[in-house]
């Protein structure tokens, strides 16, 4: 088959460049292109802690996002600065410091203590093509000192923006997939395209995104397909990596309708608060806040659970366990995951005790 036939094209722009017209980045899509494109199935720590440094800078969204600036920046230590210059609010970020991969925050920051020198210089040199470096990056190639600087940079900067903001990011990424899903079933592709980001985003070819590095040119994706990455920082603007592996990726904002809600670091405590207190001196209070999170969090797995409630994965795992042996919720295996939802006896016992 000429799958040039059945080609269809996802076009990234940006309008108002200095010539007065509309930069243009277009990603084309075969027929296998379109049937191997997904959305993550978990957060990406690096990447979305990147995304937030850049929202971090910018001064757009205020009633969702100043809160939260202004507590990072009067927590941030001098010596997170370091990891600012390589993260733009215009422009491009290293791969190493944003990588696509899913895993903990700390296994993601010892790639990034880990990464070769061929990488790094390989890829600064790529950067210094499209915009002006940091003097000190001169010696990061080189100096395993600077690296291990710069590793615990983003360290600090993950512990001060990222971590106490975590179980949001969790949730509404959970909520996000289920969204998508359900317009996967509805719909196919097509519609799951047409609903990433529609002020930027339209799936009538060619499909517009707006870009903050105004990109321009082509990507064609070859057979590998796109993965869709929400995020909840990528508040505005789509960020894509035509370059990485397995596939390339294109972030997309996640739970718009957040957008007036002030970001607010998450306690476990209203978790647990939500649930209904008969129901809480029934099960105790933790179990009663995890029956509560699944029942609001249906499809969630185990992580995610572990992110709402603000608890260790095992400490989820082995309250589900318990709910689920008591007929309150069932837990089905998808690939490497636990997936819990509410039995209809667990939702009868929270609606009897509300």
């Amino acid at each position: 088959m000429n799958h040039s036939l059945l080609e269809q094209s996802l076009a990234i722009t940006r309008h108002g460049s200095s010539t007065g017209e509309a930069v243009v980045y277009r990603i084309h899509f075969t027929a296998e292109d379109l049937a191997r494109t997904r959305v993550a199935e978990s957060p990406r720590p690096m990447l979305e802690l990147a995304n937030a440094v850049r929202v971090l800078q910018d001064r757009n969204q205020p009633v969702r996002y100043d809160v939260w600036r202004q507590r990072s920046f009067t927590q941030l230590p001098s010596e997170a600065r370091l990891a600012l210059d390589l993260i733009p609010l215009r422009g491009w970020t290293p791969d190493f410091l944003a990588r696509v991969q899913p895993g903990s925050p700390q296994d993601l920051l010892e790639q990034i203590r880990s990464t070769s020198r061929k990488e790094i210089r390989q890829t600064l040199a790529a950067l210094a093509e499209h915009q002006t470096l940091p003097s000190w990056t001169r010696r990061l190639g080189d100096d395993p000192l600077v690296l291990q600087q710069l590793a615990d940079s983003m360290h600090l900067l993950h512990t001060t923006v990222m971590a106490p903001y975590w179980p949001h990011v969790v949730t509404d990424l959970a909520a996000d997939r289920a969204a998508r899903i359900r317009e996967l079933l509805h719909g196919g592709v097509e519609r799951l395209l047409t609903g990433l980001y529609p002020p930027r985003i339209r799936w009538t070819p060619p499909t517009e995104v707006a870009m903050a590095s105004g990109m321009q040119g082509d990507l064609r994706l070859e057979g590998r397909g796109l993965l869709l990455v929400p995020s909840l920082f990528g508040s505005e603007s789509p960020v894509i990596d035509p370059d990485a592996e397995p596939q390339p990726f294109l972030t997309y904002p996640a739970n718009l309708g957040a957008a007036l809600t002030p970001l607010t670091p998450f306690s476990a405590e209203p978790a647990a608060a939500n649930a209904p207190e008969a129901l809480t001196a029934l099960l105790g209070r933790t179990r009663a806040a995890v029956l509560h999170a699944i029942a609001t969090h249906p499809g969630c797995n185990t992580a995610e659970l572990a992110g709402v409630l603000g608890i260790g994965a095992s400490g989820a795992s082995q309250h589900a366990t318990v709910l689920r042996q008591a007929g309150l919720v069932t837990t089905l295996r998808h690939r490497n995951s636990a997936v819990h939802t509410p039995t209809s006896t667990g939702l009868s016992l929270l609606m009897l005790h509300s």
